[in-house]
C-alpha cells in the first residue's frame, strides 16, 4: 500500500539513500532539510520521479511550517533523520545540537502524534558505552552519551519511546552503526571511509586521530537505507530501539592500510575529543534480522571499493 512520507534530513547523505529506496517501493515523498548538513543537489536524480513530490528547505525547529505540512498532506510515516550529527561540534556548541537533535525532535513528534504518522528515530550507535567482547553490543547494552550529540541522541530517543507508551504512537528508534558510501562527504565533517579515500585519492598522507586502535562497524549505505525503510513498514518494531551494522569491527589502523596499502603513507595526530572516543564498535544486529528480516548484503571490501570508485568519478562533496 502506498504511502505519503515526510522524511526530514531528506538531502543528507543517508536521507539520499532512503528518499531512493522509498521512491522505488512505489512511495509518496516529502523531504524536508534546512541544508546545515545536506545539499540539495544530492536530490537532483529524483527531481523528475512522479513519486518525489517535493522539496522543502526549512527547519525542524519552525513548528508552524511542521504543523502547514502535516495539515496539507496528512503523512503515514515520518522518517525523523534530520540532526546536527557532528561530535565535535556538539561539544563546541552544544545548545545548537541539542535544540535541533531533541527540541526539534520533540516538534515532530507532537504533529505525528496529531496526525497519528508512525515515527522512525534516526538514532546513533555513539550513545553506546564501550564494548568489551565479541558477541557485539545489542540493543541492552549500557549507553554512555560521551558527548552532548550522543546525550541529546538519548534524550530525543527517550521522548520518541514515550510517545509510544504514552500516546500509543508507533514509534522505532533506530541505531545504525558507523555507514559509509557514495555521497558522503569527503571534507571534515565526512566520515572515516570517504575522507582516508580522498586522501589517498589524492595522493596524500591518511591522517589517524589517536593510536588508530579504536574499532568501527562499518555498515555500507545501501544496506543502511534498507533497514531504515524496513523500520516503517514493520509493526513488531514499534516501541523497541533496533541496532544496524555490519556485525564486524576493524582498527582505524588496519582499515588505512587497507586503503593507502602503504604504512608509510599513514601518520597519527593528536585526538581532537579524546574523551568522547568509543574504543570499540561492534554492532550485534539479531534484533533486527529477527523482526525486519534484515541482514547486510554488502562486505566491507566491497563497499570499499564502490566508493572509491564513485570518488574517483568525480563525486566529490565538500
Amino acid at each position: 500500500m502506498k504511502q505519503r512520507i515526510l522524511l526530514t534530513g531528506g538531502a543528507g547523505f543517508i536521507g539520499r539513500w532512503v528518499t531512493k529506496e522509498l521512491l522505488e517501493q512505489g512511495h509518496d515523498v516529502w523531504t524536508l532539510d534546512d541544508l546545515s548538513n545536506g545539499q540539495e543537489s544530492n536530490l537532483t536524480e529524483f527531481r523528475s520521479h512522479a513519486n518525489f513530490k517535493e522539496f522543502i528547505e526549512g527547519s525542524i525547529l519552525n513548528e508552524q511550517l511542521l504543523a502547514d505540512l502535516f495539515n496539507k498532506h496528512k503523512f503515514t510515516i515520518c522518517y525523523h533523520l534530520g540532526a546536527s550529527i557532528n561530535v565535535q561540534d556538539s561539544i563546541d556548541d552544544p545548545r545548537t545540537t541539542f535544540n535541533n537533535d531533541t527540541i526539534g525532535t520533540f516538534y515532530i513528534l507532537e504533529q505525528c502524534r496529531k496526525h497519528l504518522t508512525k515515527v522512525v528515530f534516526m538514532s546513533t550507535c555513539m550513545v553506546y558505552d564501550r564494548c568489551n567482547d565479541e558477541q557485539g553490543i545489542d540493543e541492552s547494552h549500557p549507553t554512555k552519551p560521551a558527548s552532548p550529540y550522543a546525550g541529546a541522541k538519548v534524550a530525543a530517543e527517550n521522548m520518541v519511546l514515550s510517545y509510544y507508551y504514552a500516546y500509543n504512537l508507533p514509534t522505532v528508534v533506530i541505531r545504525p552503526f558507523n555507514t559509509y558510501g557514495p555521497f558522503q562527504k569527503t571534507g571534515g565533517e565526512g566520515g572515516v571511509v570517504a575522507i582516508f579515500l580522498k586522501q589517498d585519492l589524492n595522493g596524500q598522507t591518511l591522517k589517524i586521530y589517536g593510536d588508530g586502535t579504536q574499532t568501527r562497524d562499518l555498515l555500507y549505505v545501501e544496506d543502511c537505507a534498507r533497514f531504515v525503510v524496513a523500520a516503517g513498514f514493520n509493526n513488531q518494531v514499534d516501541g523497541e530501539i533496533v541496532n544496524a551494522g555490519l556485525g564486524s569491527d576493524i582498527t582505524i589502523n588496519d582499515l588505512a592500510l587497507q586503503i593507502a596499502n602503504d604504512s608509510a603513507r599513514i601518520e597519527h595526530v593528536e585526538h581532537i575529543h579524546p574523551q568522547s572516543e568509543i574504543p570499540k564498535l561492534l554492532c550485534n544486529s539479531q534484533k533486527a534480522a529477527r523482526l525486519l528480516g534484515w541482514k547486510p548484503q554488502v562486505t566491507l571490501s566491497e563497499g570499499i571499493s564502490r566508493t572509491r570508485e564513485w570518488i574517483a568519478a568525480g563525486g566529490l562533496n565538500p
